[in-house]
This record gives structure tokens, sequence and C-alpha cells, in this order.
């Protein structure tokens, strides 16, 4: 089975679907999808994630199309939702990035992004900052 993003006007993913194989010729599978759910249509790959193929092989179209993504018609590829609006993208993975690395120690800290201050912070594991 392949899987089809359902793109609106603006080639943000609004659904994705599994449906024929992509060997199987007997129809334009993207145009089939596209015209019976009056949505532009394209094929995601399951097995791809930041631009490489979990098991080895070509990567297709950058990342599996998941909802609320978007569709770069230029380079051919998937982008996920951009995260918060300080975070860049790696031109390479096709991912989005903290404009500043995870923090990388030994500690048992667990980390999130605070956007307001725009930068890494700390959670312990009982919960308190």
């Amino acid at each position: 089975m392949a899987h089809y993003a359902l793109l609106d006007e603006n080639n943000v993913v609004v659904q994705v679907i599994t449906g024929k194989d992509e060997t199987d010729t007997s129809h334009d599978w993207e145009q089939y999808y596209g015209e019976f759910h009056k949505l532009t249509c394209k094929r995601t790959s399951y097995n791809t994630y930041g631009n490489q193929h979990q098991f080895g092989g070509q990567p297709f179209r950058g990342n599996y199309a998941g909802i609320g993504g978007t569709y770069d018609s230029i380079r051919n590829v998937f982008i996920g939702k951009k995260p918060f609006n300080s975070w860049v993208l790696n031109e390479t993975t096709l991912l989005w990035e903290a404009p500043i690395p995870i923090p990388n120690d030994s500690q048992t800290i667990r980390y999130y992004w605070d956007e307001n201050s725009v930068q890494w912070k700390s959670k312990d594991n009982h919960g308190s900052n």
C-alpha cells in the first residue's frame, strides 16, 4: 500500500490516506485520488524522515507528510508544521530545528523549548523548573 497526502489550495496537508501502490500503473493514482477528493494529491513515503529512507532506500519527498505540514512544490518535498516561530529549517534534513542546540549533558534533566525566552529550559524529574 502507498500513502497519499491531500493538499489544500495553499499546499497544506489536510489528510493522508492509504491507497494503491505506485507499482499499480493502471491509473495515475495522484490524479485519481486528487480528482476523487477534489484536492491536490501527492504520494508520500511512510519510510522517509529527515530526508533519509529508514531502510537505506531512496528517500522520497523529504519526509512523510503530516497534517498541518506543507508540500514545497519547488523542491518536491514535504516539510512538517513549524513547531515554533524561532525555529529554522535544516535544508539537508528538511526538519525544523531550534536556533540553539539542546544541551548535551550527562545529567538526568529533561529540556523543553521556551519560545518566550528563545532557549532550552530544564525540567527535573519532579516537575519543577
